[in-house]
């Protein structure tokens, strides 16, 4: 197991705007129900114990997911069962990341390092990325799959080479404390967000900022890029209804607003572009602290339809499976498979809650 180069970064003394963990967020009364225990949920095999922060898409059957256990765990969410769990990491994982139609798998740890896992190759990481002074909350990969991009609040943004995990760029901006990285689909670009509210866009040719998005009111935490590279969407911290909302850029005029998507009373922890059924609408959705998932029309923000999931505690992270379909993962009770459907304006379990216009529904059906 090879460790790229380490270097001491320059720490600022800005500190973290998050609220700790241990504020559970809850909507306002009335507008959910209780859908922890509910019988009409599939109870699979935990897929961690204690939180999860993170789950992304293996394979159209696999998901991987880790959170406080330190474990990055493979799951067959369609089967319910484990697959494969990789302990490496010393401190919880932060983010996990996959190479589409590949069998690699890269997470990030408060550990400060990124390890790269191999699904064929046993259980032992394949790959060690050091150098980060402090946690690492951003993960990308180019799309050819030969350079790893990774950012950390320690205010440092690195490429590295995955075949010799050697650090070959590497930029220090002030109060640049990394949410996320996105790499832009077929494109040298990348965007990430940040704790001092700016979006940043980087050249990975000449490692430099090529734009800043005008800095929102709030933490940016979040964000996705379309798969066409057109559009890019961030997610806000916030409180009490303040900030808590998505926004959507046009990529192709640098800074342009095109829409805001508002309606979470908490911090808006994830944002994801969905897959577009042919000749479907144009969806998005939001996850939030306030224990709701959210589907929007991409072009028109309106809420599509809603679902709280009481006792879930944060709802962290999303990953879209298909166009009916995606996965989300909570502080509090787990990864729960959400499906998406349009008919009749009800709920079709207890603690889904259809709402918006569309007569969409959309449900838990089954927790792991």
């Amino acid at each position: 197991m090879m460790c790229g180069c380490r270097f001491l970064a320059e720490m600022g003394k800005l500190q973290s705007k998050f609220r700790k963990r241990s504020d559970l967020y809850r909507a306002s009364q009335g507008e959910k129900a209780d859908a922890t225990f509910d019988s009409q949920v599939m109870q699979h095999e935990p897929a961690h114990q204690g939180s999860i922060n993170t789950v992304t898409n293996l394979t159209p059957d696999l998901c991987v997911s880790g959170g406080s256990d330190q474990a990055v765990v493979v799951y067959d969410w369609k089967q319910g069962r484990v697959c494969q769990s990789f302990h490496g990491h010393n401190r919880e994982v932060t983010k996990v990341l996959c190479y589409a139609g590949s069998t690699w798998i890269f997470s990030a740890s408060r550990d400060k390092t990124v390890l790269m896992w191999d699904l064929n190759q046993g259980d032992e990481p394949i790959q060690e990325f050091c150098g980060h002074e402090l946690v690492v909350n951003g993960l990308a990969i180019s799309p050819e799959g030969r350079k790893l991009c990774t950012g950390s609040r320690d205010n440092w943004m690195c490429l590295w080479d995955i075949e010799s995990a050697k650090c070959e760029q590497r930029q220090n901006v002030c109060r640049n404390l990394v949410t996320h990285v996105c790499w832009v689909p077929g494109s040298s670009s990348i965007v990430q967000t940040s704790e001092d509210k700016t979006i940043r866009v980087w050249d990975s040719r000449t490692w430099q900022v090529t734009n800043t998005f005008p800095a929102k009111q709030y933490i940016q935490t979040h964000c996705d890029v379309s798969p066409n590279g057109n559009y890019l969407m961030s997610s806000s911290n916030g409180f009490g209804g303040q900030g808590c909302e998505a926004t959507l850029w046009d990529l192709r005029q640098p800074g342009c607003k095109v829409v805001e998507y508002r309606g979470h009373l908490q911090t808006a922890a994830c944002c994801m572009f969905l897959p577009t059924p042919p000749g479907g609408p144009v969806q998005v959705a939001t996850s939030s602290h306030d224990g709701s998932v959210k589907i929007w029309d991409q072009n028109t923000a309106v809420c599509l339809g809603t679902l709280y999931l009481d006792g879930a505690g944060p709802l962290v992270c999303l990953a879209p499976t298909d166009s009916n379909s995606l996965l989300c993962a909570s502080f509090n009770s787990g990864l729960h498979h959400i499906q998406v459907g349009h008919g009749p304006n009800q709920a079709q379990v207890s603690g889904a809650e259809s709402g918006g216009l569309g007569g969409m529904d959309i449900k838990v059906v089954a927790r792991f």
